[in-house]
């Protein structure tokens, strides 16, 4: 994405109409954007200023804005459920993805949370993505593509039970069936620290997959999920909106520790494994 204060071929642009319904697209010389409320020509927002009113040829007025991340991942085209911003923007800041590191995924799905990791570790990180359906992974591609962060991730197609090329990584992210499986390749792949994250829909997956974490020497593990509640922004009606994004999965999060040869040292594990932040 461009970080210039002027739109530019190329860059991903969103028009908002004035009832905040919204268009994205990736402005091109040349092209043309039918909407129903008139054509809009991309040479006529190119050299724009971002936030500044453009007109169709109709004279329906829309905004020229740069789209969030959350405006992106929602359009996605998807073929799976995808992570809603609420849990991903929670598991960025909770797993510490910063610029620089080296993180992977297994689950890639329609490529939201690649997306994310990727923007997050800035041009001199990697993300690291494990797929096993190549019909799956070949549309997250062209997502990663339109949003020009190609560059930042490799794909590998493979049954993730027979492991992962890399070691040492900063953060692991998992979403895929039965999770409680793969803990064991999971572990190979972090750092000693590193951070784990996975989302699991059911209670019964949860309960599953907290002993195997133990067993595995994953400590101080939290459990939650995020609830997102908009109000109208209208000053003389405030009120929350009729609808809310509630439940859309347990997230977990751990730590791969490396107990002491001291003999004390794996019982202390034991006893940091489960963290209660009652």
């Amino acid at each position: 994405m461009s970080y210039s204060s002027i739109a530019r071929d190329g860059d991903l642009a969103q028009l908002v109409g004035l009832s905040h319904k919204h268009i994205i697209l990736t402005l091109k010389a040349g092209g043309e954007l039918q909407t129903h409320r008139g054509v809009i020509k991309h040479d006529n927002l190119i050299g724009s200023n971002w936030g500044t009113q453009v007109f169709s040829h109709t004279g329906a007025p829309f905004f020229l804005l740069q789209p969030s991340l959350a405006d992106i991942l929602n359009e996605l085209p998807r073929t799976t459920q995808i992570l809603y911003p609420k849990d991903i923007g929670y598991i960025l800041v909770t797993m510490g993805i910063a610029p620089g590191q080296r993180v992977m995924e297994a689950g890639t799905g329609s490529g939201s949370v690649t997306i994310a990791l990727a923007t997050a570790v800035g041009e001199h990180g990697k993300v690291i993505s494990y797929e096993q359906k190549p019909d799956v992974q070949n549309l997250a591609r062209k997502n990663i593509e339109r949003v020009g962060l190609t560059s930042r991730v490799e794909f590998k197609q493979r049954d993730i039970r027979e492991g992962f090329d890399e070691t040492d990584v900063d953060a692991f992210f998992l979403d895929v069936q039965h999770p409680q499986e793969y803990i064991p390749q999971v572990r190979a792949a972090l750092k000693p620290g590193g951070f784990f994250s996975t989302i699991i829909p059911t209670a019964t997956q949860a309960e599953k997959i907290l002993p195997v974490l133990k067993k595995n020497l994953f400590a101080f593990v939290e459990v939650c999920e995020i609830l997102l509640r908009y109000y109208k922004s209208d000053p003389t009606h405030f009120r929350p909106v009729d609808r809310m994004v509630a439940h859309t999965g347990y997230l977990l999060f751990a730590r791969k520790i490396e107990p002491s040869d001291d003999p004390r040292g794996r019982e202390l594990a034991n006893e940091v494994s489960i963290q209660d932040n009652t």
